[in-house]
C-alpha cells in the first residue's frame, strides 16, 4: 500500500506568483551571486520598512544575528546573560560563543514566554548582567509592557529573539522592535524562508554598520586586506536575499493562513477534555507560526498524539525542551517556578504547514479525536 504523502509541521512555501524566482534570476543575470548585490540591500531596506525600524543587517542565520547582537552589547568572557529557558538552543548558544555565562529564566503561563517576575529576581541577583535574551515563542509576544521597563531600570541590553514571530504585533507594534536589538530567522520552517539566513534589526544605523563590518570578516576599508578586529563570515548571499525578498511579499498572506489553521484546530479540538491552546492575549496579534496546545488528560499524553500522527506520515512535535533541562546547560543557574518544564511536559506542536488542505486538517483532527474515544 502506498504511504500517504507526508504532511509537514511547517515546510517552505514559495509564492504562487513566483516572486522569488524573479529576484534570483535578476541576481544571476547581474552575476551577483556572492554576498553582495541589490537583493541584499533591498531585503534589508524592505524588512526594516515593513516593521518600521531604522536599520537591518542580512546575515547567514538567526544564530549569527544573536551572536553579533551580544558583541554589540559588549558581552565578554564571564559576563552574565539572562536568557529565556523555554526556547530553541540557538537563543542560548551564542552566549557560549562569547565565553559568557547564561542564566536561564522561567516562563509565565500568560504568554509562555519570559516571566517578568522571575526576570526581576534574576536582575536583583545578578545586577552586573550585560544582556537579556527574550523570545517570542511560536509567534506569541512576550510581556514587553513589563520586560522593557525592567531592562531600562537595571540598565541591561534587551535582545529580542523574534526568530519565530515575523509578522506578529504587540500593542500594534511589530515584534523585533522592542529591544535594543531584534533577531529574525528565515530558516526553512519559518513563516517565510530564504532557505536559511537571518536578520539583525536595530534603531541605530551606526551599530548596524558595525555589525555589517564584523559580519564581513572585519575587513578595513583599505586597498588590501587589513583586519584590526576579529571578524566573521556571517553575511547573507545575494541569491538567498532574493528568495527572502519574494517571501516578504506574501508574509501577510502566510499569517492569515496560519491563523486559519489555528482557528480550525480550536474549533475542532477545544471540546476535548484537557486540551488547552496557546494563549492569545488581547494586546497580542501573533503570526500563529505553529499551532500549539497543552494536553492535561489522565489517558492521553502528548507522545500519544505525536505517535498517532506519525503513523499516518504526519509530522508534529513536543514543545521546546527548556534550556535548563538540557545536559549541556545543566550546570547553569535557573530562576523560576518550573512553568517552562510543565509546558514542555504537556505541550504539542500540531501540523501548521500553510500548504495543508482542509481535508488534511480534518484528517489530523479525526486522528486526535480517536485518542479520546
Amino acid at each position: 500500500m502506498k504511504q500517504r504523502e507526508r504532511i509537514f509541521l511547517s515546510s517552505p512555501h514559495m509564492s504562487e506568483e513566483g516572486y522569488e524566482q524573479k529576484f534570483i534570476q535578476d541576481a544571476f543575470d547581474a552575476n551577483w551571486i556572492a554576498p553582495l548585490g541589490e537583493n541584499i540591500d533591498k531585503f534589508e531596506e524592505e524588512l526594516a520598512e515593513k516593521i518600521n525600524i531604522k536599520s537591518a543587517v542580512a546575515l547567514a542565520s538567526g544564530t549569527s544575528a544573536i551572536h553579533l547582537a551580544l558583541r554589540a552589547a559588549e558581552v565578554q568572557e564571564n559576563d552574565i546573560v539572562l536568557c529565556q529557558s523555554l526556547t530553541f538552543s540557538a537563543s542560548a548558544n551564542p552566549i557560549i560563543y562569547q565565553h559568557a555565562k547564561p542564566v536561564f529564566i522561567d516562563s509565565e503561563r500568560e504568554t509562555w514566554n519570559m516571566c517578568p517576575k522571575a526576570l526581576e529576581v534574576a536582575l536583583k541577583k545578578y545586577p552586573q548582567a550585560k544582556a537579556v535574551i527574550v523570545v517570542n515563542l511560536y509567534g506569541i509576544s512576550a510581556n514587553y509592557e513589563k520586560i522593557v521597563p525592567l531592562c531600562k531600570k537595571y540598565n541591561v541590553t534587551l535582545i529580542e529573539d523574534a526568530a519565530e514571530s515575523l509578522g506578529s504585533f504587540y500593542n500594534k507594534q511589530a515584534t523585533g522592535t522592542f529591544g535594543d536589538f531584534g533577531i529574525f530567522s528565515f530558516n526553512g520552517n519559518k513563516i517565510i524562508t530564504s532557505s536559511g539566513g537571518g536578520m539583525l534589526v536595530t534603531g541605530s544605523a551606526e551599530i548596524a554598520q558595525k555589525v555589517r563590518f564584523w559580519a564581513t570578516q572585519s575587513r578595513e576599508n583599505k586597498p588590501y586586506y587589513e583586519h584590526k578586529e576579529l571578524g566573521f563570515n556571517y553575511r547573507m548571499s545575494n541569491i538567498v536575499a532574493g528568495i527572502g525578498r519574494g517571501q516578504l511579499k506574501v508574509l501577510e498572506k502566510r499569517v492569515a493562513q496560519k491563523k486559519a489553521i489555528f482557528d480550525y484546530y480550536v474549533s475542532e479540538l477545544s471540546s476535548l477534555d484537557g486540551i488547552e491552546f496557546m494563549p492569545i492575549n488581547s494586546n497580542d496579534e501573533p503570526n500563529y507560526w505553529l499551532s500549539c496546545c497543552l494536553v492535561r488528560n489522565n489517558k492521553v499524553i502528548p507522545k500519544m498524539i505525536i505517535d498517532a500522527l506519525a503513523e499516518e506520515n504526519i509530522e508534529s512535535r513536543h514543545l521546546w525542551k527548556p534550556m535548563h533541562l538540557q545536559p549541556f546547560y545543566q550546570e547553569c543557574d535557573y530562576i523560576g517556578a518550573n512553568v517552562a518544564e510543565d509546558l514542555f511536559k504537556h505541550g504539542v506542536c500540531l501540523p501548521s504547514d500553510t500548504k495543508m488542505t482542509e481535508d488534511d486538517l480534518a484528517l489530523i483532527c479525526s486522528i486526535i479525536k480517536k485518542l479520546w474515544e
